[in-house]
């Protein structure tokens, strides 16, 4: 929450980032992290991205941020699930059945908003609920979770803009890195022998003759 405040302040307009590897969180200080982030996103966009696994509140969390800036990597994933009781409780069998009327209610918020969230209707995410519902990143796509997943581009760009070229061929003899000039790791002999061997014909070449 700090974070985000923080963040705010410097920047109230300027676009957020935030990163989920989430196994497990708390209901109510999650809820807390929900709503602030609903009103932060009304002022500039907030991108969210499952690097791994995002569980229970984590999951929604990562569903939280700005309508086609929701992300996943390929391989990560989302468990929707109903949060217990944060930690045991003791008292009068009164007092036990007040906590765990109060974390029933909090659960029934956390999939209505779920259902804000996805689409979905608030008895189909009560029906996926039953037991832990296990989406991957595409499947997360598809039931409205996110809104796309992360996946590599053909040709990687360097930090300056430029295309990264790694391993690219140049020629049909000679594997060149980085639009280098030399063939390979080191230079060295390597680089004489393949510049000779380019300039003479395939036909043409002999190998040399060592003497003893």
């Amino acid at each position: 929450i700090s974070i985000l405040l923080f963040l705010r302040k410097e920047d109230p307009t300027g676009p957020i980032t935030l990163y989920f590897n989430v196994p497990g969180a708390q209901l109510r200080p999650a809820l807390a992290i929900y709503d602030l982030i609903c009103q932060t996103r009304e002022n500039c966009e907030i991108s969210t991205v499952n690097l791994g696994l995002c569980t229970g509140m984590g999951a929604m969390l990562c569903g939280a941020g700005t309508k086609g800036r929701r992300c996943a990597m390929p391989n990560s994933r989302f468990l929707l699930q109903r949060t217990g009781m944060e930690t045991p409780f003791q008292g009068q069998a009164s007092d036990i059945g007040l906590e765990v009327a109060n974390m029933k209610k909090m659960n029934d918020k956390m999939e209505k908003e779920l259902s804000k969230i996805t689409g979905q209707t608030v008895d189909q995410v009560l029906e996926d609920m039953t037991r832990d519902f296990y989406l991957s990143s595409e499947e997360a796509v598809r039931y409205g979770l996110i809104d796309k997943v992360l996946l590599p581009a053909p040709r990687k760009r360097a930090t300056q803009g430029q295309d990264a070229d790694l391993g690219a061929f140049e020629g049909e003899g000679v594997q060149k890195y980085q639009n280098e000039k030399s063939s390979g790791f080191g230079g060295g002999w390597k680089d004489e022998s393949a510049n000779a061997r380019d300039d003479k014909k395939d036909d043409d070449y002999e190998p040399p003759i060592i003497k003893e």
